[in-house]
């Protein structure tokens, strides 16, 4: 099974170009009461590592605020795609399973 930081990362690889900095435009702004991420860290950022940045961000909440700006960048398909998925856990119980499928 994808984990969701695999899941999130295919869905981000469906973003041309254009989209895609859109896409991390909105990041930097507030979204769904979360601080922005730093420009300076999304600017040349790839997939992988915007990844990332949303996961230490946005934690459990970051499938819900990458639908939320999805619909921004007019993806409904994306969206549709994402709502899939099963609901994301509650608690810190993803970010330490994250943390511990890295290796680290």
């Amino acid at each position: 099974m994808a984990t969701l930081k695999e899941i999130l990362f295919s869905t981000l690889e469906h973003l041309g170009k254009v989209d895609f900095e859109e896409f991390k435009w909105h990041l930097q702004q507030k979204v769904l009461g979360f601080k922005g991420i730093p420009e300076s860290r999304l600017e040349d950022a790839l997939r992988t590592h915007t990844v990332d940045h949303m996961f230490l961000n946005y934690c459990i909440k970051t499938i819900e605020v990458t639908k939320y700006v999805l619909k921004k960048i007019n993806r409904n398909d994306l969206v549709e795609e994402l709502s899939k998925i099963p609901s994301e856990p509650t608690g810190k119980s993803l970010v330490i399973r994250e943390f511990y499928k890295q290796g680290t």
